[in-house]
């Protein structure tokens, strides 16, 4: 793929506890100058689609734990489209996933697809999964009509990984998510199966991309 290609498939992110208005504005510029997306929290979703037309936005739901009732991230993933999310991140109940809840699971990710005409992702939390949970939350995953399968919200012990991704690849398109800082560090994961990264450092990514007249 070429740089404009690559730079396409980074979600440029800022999902801290103390994000300001500030951050996110600074995160939609450097995605409109370097032509990556932007994933945003979804208290701001309405102020950056405001902010610009240029950046196609991504946002979470049920954000960082998953905990959040249904109806409760239903409700979070319509409002968030109706402001102008174009995708979104659903966390996936990862103890309702340990105590052996599966259909729960799936229910509770079907409903949030049911509520929005958008791509749904569901972050699964790779690393606090066994490989056999990986599979199970990507069969619920596929089951409830999502688009993709997310390794990672950034908060738990451990991110994206080469051979998470290749596992989760089996199943849906994967968003490889979590301590990938680097162009070598994305090209692993593109590599690996993964179609789409998100990333904090999206410009280092970017920027990292071969000179195409070298």
């Amino acid at each position: 793929m070429d740089r404009t290609e690559f730079a396409a498939r980074i979600d440029h992110t800022v999902l801290g506890p103390a994000t300001t208005p500030t951050d996110v504005r600074r995160v939609l510029d450097e995605a409109a100058a370097h032509g990556m997306n932007a994933c945003v929290p979804p208290c701001y979703v309405a102020e950056a689609a405001e902010h610009t037309s240029d950046v196609p936005l991504v946002t979470v739901v049920g954000f960082p734990h998953g905990h959040h009732e249904t109806r409760v991230k239903c409700a979070e993933a319509g409002a968030a489209w109706r402001a102008g999310a174009e995708e979104l991140d659903v966390v996936l109940n990862v103890g309702r996933l340990k105590a052996g809840e599966d259909d729960a699971v799936r229910e509770d990710v079907a409903e949030v697809v049911a509520e929005v005409p958008v791509p749904v992702k569901v972050i699964v939390e790779t690393a606090l999964l066994t490989d056999g949970e990986k599979r199970r939350a990507c069969e619920a995953a596929r089951a409830a009509d999502a688009d993709y399968v997310k390794t990672s919200t950034g908060f738990a012990d451990g991110g994206a990984t080469v051979e998470d991704v290749a596992l989760l690849s089996e199943y849906l398109p994967v968003k490889a998510s979590g301590g990938v800082g680097s162009y070598e560090a994305a090209t692993a994961m593109f590599d690996a199966g993964a179609e789409r990264i998100g990333a904090s450092s999206g410009v280092a990514i970017v920027e990292g991309f071969p000179d195409e007249e070298a």
